[in-house]
């Protein structure tokens, strides 16, 4: 099984490309926080390199930007290509199958813009938290 859910803050805003044959595709990384620090106090963090297709990615280019508090779930890929100098790199990245908004009610209320669902990118109305039961 090969599955990896993140939830953590945009390092920088997504970065969308469109492939020679139109399809979109949107890179970026998670800043995750480990749950433990180290042994100075600090809080560790990890860097996760990103990537998303089609929907998710103009879902995620529309309405993500740096610093954002997102919430992802795909597989873990590796490949490995050659760069300019003939040298052969390897990558390992989560490819994002889904995406939500992981922020709270008041970071989601200090930017214009409007929730969407990945797939078909339509607005909804957010639910209001002071309604809920619990």
């Amino acid at each position: 099984m090969n599955k990896a859910i993140l939830v953590g803050n945009l390092t920088r805003d997504p970065e969308m490309r469109t492939t020679p044959n139109g399809v979109s595709v949107t890179s970026f990384t998670v800043a995750v926080n480990r749950r433990y620090k180290s042994q100075d106090g600090q809080q560790q963090t990890d860097f996760i390199n990103c990537v998303a297709w089609r929907g998710t990615a103009e879902f995620i280019a529309k309405y993500f930007t740096k610093g954002s508090k997102i919430g992802v779930a795909g597989t873990i890929q590796t490949r490995t290509y050659d760069d300019q100098n003939g040298n052969k790199r390897y990558v390992t990245e989560v490819v994002c199958d889904e995406a939500e908004s992981a922020g709270s009610k008041a970071q989601n209320t200090g930017t214009n813009k409007q929730e969407a669902t990945p797939d078909g990118l339509e607005e909804y109305k957010p639910l209001d938290d002071s309604e809920l039961p619990f």
